[in-house]
């Protein structure tokens, strides 16, 4: 089984800034992309920030400027380097990561358990 573990989430006061870190592990052949998506209380779960194996960026509109997403070589830790923090930003965040078990398999799509992040104003 493949796991991703998030850690670095908390309490901070606005204008602030925290960084978050996610580890894959397991037993994979590749990992294709890797990403950071959060959910606020009663609101759907979305797209914060995506890197792909090439380099590949993509950021949500609502974080551009304030939030960089970096990957480690060989690839398999992401991490989420948040600035500017706004209470809007408190949600719980999640790492998310495409991956291939083995070299001839289909992608696999896994989660972390998420880590909170709480701005107060």
């Amino acid at each position: 089984q493949v796991h991703l573990v998030e850690s670095g989430g908390g309490l901070v006061q606005s204008g602030g800034s925290l960084r978050l870190s996610c580890a894959a592990s397991g037993a994979m052949f590749s990992i294709y992309h890797m990403g950071w998506y959060r959910q606020a209380p009663g609101k759907q779960r979305e797209m914060v920030a995506t890197a792909t194996t090439g380099g590949t960026t993509n950021y949500a509109d609502f974080v551009k400027g304030r939030f960089t997403i970096s990957r480690d070589i060989p690839g398999d830790t992401v991490s989420l380097q948040m600035y500017s923090l706004q209470p809007d930003d408190s949600a719980v965040y999640y790492c998310n990561a495409g991956v291939k078990i083995t070299r001839t398999s289909g992608g696999l799509d896994v989660w972390g358990k998420g880590t909170p992040v709480t701005i107060s104003s």
